[in-house]
């Protein structure tokens, strides 16, 4: 009988996002307290997943067809910054409506081909160091605000909370996984 591990998708090393409504208060405050956590401690454990990557490494897809290391390491605080905007605007807004943006145009733009990795390792840094701060500072009411993304509909802060959570050990795993791969 074989006992062959399954491979793991490339796309989604950790699986896709999935959202879970908590049952209990209780339930609801210790997942935020886990997702909130995530979030503090991603530019650190991104920054050593890529550390002491060559300019050859950083320029390697992490999937076929996919974006390279360095694209990857652009696109999170792009993202994140993106998500961190969102999150203020819910909470000074009634239901604002948000606005996508072109995350595979974003990755091919000169910034996110040429601009050194330590420049958006730093600003990761600092944006979650505020995102944190203010996520912590939240109440109920607060994470119950919501947005509205031009596709998804109504996003709760809970959700988006989640959601970014995710967002952290998926694109770490990105580069974890292909270093494995690589046997780097």
């Amino acid at each position: 009988m074989s006992t062959a591990t399954p491979a793991i998708d490339p796309r989604f090393p950790i699986g896709k996002f999935h959202y879970s409504e908590p049952q209990s208060q209780e339930e609801r405050l210790e997942q935020r307290k886990r997702h909130i956590e995530a979030l503090a401690e991603m530019p650190r454990n991104f920054r050593h997943a890529v550390e002491d990557l060559t300019d050859g490494q950083l320029d390697t897809p992490y999937r076929e067809g996919g974006w390279t290391v360095r694209q990857l390491i652009h696109h999170v605080p792009d993202s994140h910054m993106n998500a961190y905007v969102r999150f203020k605007m819910a909470l000074t807004e009634h239901d604002p409506v948000i606005k996508t943006y072109e995350e595979q145009l974003w990755a091919e733009l000169p910034d996110s081909r040429e601009t050194p990795t330590e420049v958006s390792l730093t600003m990761l840094k600092a944006l979650h160091t505020r995102w944190v701060v203010m996520l912590r500072a939240m109440n109920d009411d607060d994470f119950a605000k919501r947005y509205v993304h031009p596709q998804m509909g109504p996003v709760s802060l809970d959700k988006a909370l989640a959601l970014y959570a995710w967002h952290c050990p998926h694109h770490t795993a990105h580069v974890t996984e292909l270093r494995k791969r690589m046997g780097w």
